[in-house]
């Protein structure tokens, strides 16, 4: 697997500006190295095991067996009732949100959802063939990051390297950066879409974007960085993307 040595590029963009269409650079599996260390890695290709897998998740995501926060937006993504229809679904752990009368973390609420144990399972496993991705193309990263999640009760982790997953359908996302994240954690995130175009991940630190192609994986810290999201565009009737991504947040350290 190549390397690609990321550097440092001054823009003008912000955590909030809109991330237009951008055609792919990173189109080959490579690790990603910063200052010669690796930082993170991208495949094209899932392992057989991650394919079946991801592709039970995302079936079950799309069917109404599976709870979904649904929003509406104008982008192209239209219903046969000429509505954007875009969704996300949140398992594992959810943190504290004060702000919404919730002081304290939980289990998302879709494991109480009986229809949607297949989904979860699904995506369970997925998360643990990640890992083992993981643990054979960045054997020390795979170490730091069980290193990081001691300090995490294993009540609260999603595998052994997070805490919590999403299921992005049909979303894409302004410039941010994942501040919630354990520093020094890695996210993982596998796409699946059909008849579409878009919907890649934008790094205008190091001018990268990065091609999220049916059955990709992308792991990378995404706490490091603003990143941001391109327009989903349909090719056809029906046509979708959907990220099933891994995340370890730290608000449940010591937790």
């Amino acid at each position: 697997m190549k390397k690609i040595e990321l550097i440092q590029l001054e823009h003008n963009v912000k955590i909030g500006d809109k991330c237009g269409q951008i055609t792919p650079n990173v189109t080959e599996d490579c690790i990603f190295t910063y200052e010669g260390v690796p930082v993170g890695f991208y495949m094209r290709s899932l392992t057989e095991k991650g394919k079946q897998l991801a592709q039970i998740a995302n079936t079950e995501l799309r069917t109404k067996r599976v709870p979904k926060s649904e929003m509406r937006r104008s982008s192209g993504l239209h219903d046969q009732h000429g509505e954007v229809k875009q969704y996300s679904t949140i398992i594992g752990s959810i943190p504290p949100k004060p702000h919404m009368r919730r002081p304290y973390p939980t289990i998302s609420s879709v494991h109480g959802v009986k229809s949607a144990s297949t989904f979860i399972k699904a995506m369970l496993m997925l998360c643990k063939e990640s890992e083992g991705i993981i643990r054979d193309i960045m054997p020390e990263q795979y170490e730091a990051q069980k290193k990081l999640l001691e300090k995490t009760d294993k009540k609260w982790r999603f595998g052994d390297l997070f805490t919590s997953s999403i299921s992005n359908y049909n979303i894409p996302a302004p410039f941010h950066r994942d501040a919630a994240n354990i520093i020094g954690a890695v996210n993982v995130i596998i796409t699946k879409r059909e008849n579409s175009i878009g919907g890649n991940l934008n790094i205008p630190d190091y001018g990268a974007t990065i091609d999220q192609c049916d059955n990709s994986i992308l792991v990378y810290p995404a706490w490091r960085n603003m990143h941001g999201v391109t327009p989903i565009e349909p090719t056809a009737e029906g046509g979708y993307r959907n990220s099933l991504v891994f995340y370890p947040l730290k608000s449940f350290e010591n937790v």
